[in-house]
């Protein structure tokens, strides 16, 4: 990433797209950032690398993988995962010493994951106790709270054959991690989001992009001056360039970069909306809604009230919660995400489905009057930058 002058193309994908349980037309979360050919997961539950091999991702091109929190269905499909990337399979009888133990560590650029306190426990323990070599490293890096411990591992086992020692365990600053990850093109902040355990969001943000340029400008004065017509790339990026003649030419502005936020499970993402301004994309999730007219397994005694209260009584939100928040930052879309079983994932092919995951996305449209999309199952569209004019 560090070489590259700009993101031609940044990419969502959606791997997995239901909350506690999983269901025939919705797996568990998952979500691929493709930045150019490169891939970040965010989140990784069960029964990922499926999804991956069943979509356009390429496995082999997944450099990070941030995790939100540590239940299950967020969590669950990391190991598997790493197993099938980094040549985690079988092993060797007695007495035949397996090469993996030796070549992890010589190998540059380990896969990188992100995650709250204990993602480094879960990962070590895992591979640990399932006997499970890798033939490349990895790298986990803890963003940790202030009631969490500052230093140390927290397990009693030592580093796993294939675990980078250089681990960093991230403090936060004013509430939030600033920066966990930056390079020239892209970098990542993160902050915490209220669900019933520790919860983490992400907003990945791509530095200033060249801005729309008018060659009628700039030709003219350097076809007068003999200039070399390659002047032209240093000016689409906004550099200022002096001419033999004395004049001086100033490139377009440079405008934002696209801003992505991504939420993991959450019934108040307070604490993430100031770093969440005015992004271009939220992701949050709706895990349950009230649907009486649409939804055959509505209790009779439910009211919007009651279905509020219960869903934030166990750590998510609905989709009203979810538009209001959108307001909020003044997203200028919303894509809603990690659903309750009981709402199928094939809104694509089945008009009852259409029919519900509609109404789910009128309920956010009462306090958000943007773009509001459901997401499904390998559901995958483009970011695009905002045009000049909108800047």
């Amino acid at each position: 990433m560090t070489g590259r002058r700009g993101l031609s193309s940044l990419n969502l994908t959606f791997l997995g797209t239901a909350s506690a349980q999983p269901s025939l037309t919705r797996n568990h979360s998952a979500l691929a950032l493709r930045l150019n050919s490169d891939v970040w997961l965010f989140d990784c539950g069960e029964a990922t690398q499926h999804q991956v091999q069943r979509s356009k991702v390429k496995m082999g091109k997944i450099e990070k993988i941030f995790i939100t929190h540590t239940h299950g269905d967020h969590i669950f499909g990391l190991l598997p995962l790493l197993a099938s990337m980094l040549n985690g399979a079988g092993g060797t009888a007695d007495g035949v010493e397996d090469p993996r133990i030796h070549m992890a560590q010589n190998s540059s650029d380990p896969i990188e994951i992100y995650g709250p306190f204990g993602t480094r426990a879960y990962v070590r323990n895992g591979l640990k106790y399932t006997h499970t070599l890798l033939g490349a490293p990895y790298v986990v890096h803890e963003l940790r709270l202030p009631s969490d411990p500052p230093d140390g591992d927290h397990i009693s086992l030592a580093l796993h054959a294939s675990e980078s020692p250089n681990g960093r365990n991230i403090p936060q600053t004013n509430g939030v991690w600033s920066d966990v990850y930056h390079d020239t093109i892209v970098s990542v902040s993160a902050a915490p989001i209220l669900h019933s355990v520790p919860c983490v969001g992400y907003v990945i943000t791509e530095a200033p992009v060249p801005g729309k340029m008018d060659p009628a400008k700039y030709i003219p004065h350097l076809k007068r001056t003999k200039t070399p017509m390659s002047a032209m790339s240093r000016l689409q990026q906004g550099e200022s360039m002096e001419l033999s003649d004395g004049t001086m030419l100033q490139g377009p502005l440079r405008r934002p970069g696209r801003k992505l936020v991504i939420l993991g499970d959450t019934y108040d993402p307070s604490p993430i909306a100031e770093l969440a301004s005015s992004t271009d994309l939220l992701i949050h999730e709706a895990t349950n809604a009230h649907l009486p007219a649409l939804d055959p397994h509505t209790k009779a005694e439910d009211t919007f009230k009651s279905v509020e209260a219960r869903t934030k009584s166990r750590g998510h939100s609905t989709p009203q919660m979810a538009g209001a928040f959108a307001a909020r930052i003044g997203a200028r879309q919303l894509v809603l995400n990690h659903f309750s079983a009981r709402y199928p994932g094939n809104d694509d092919v089945e008009p009852t489905a259409k029919t519900i995951m509609e109404g789910i996305a009128r309920l956010a449209e009462e306090h958000y009057s943007g773009k509001i999309t459901c997401a499904r199952d390998f559901m995958s569209f483009d970011v695009d930058v905002l045009p000049q004019e909108h800047a």
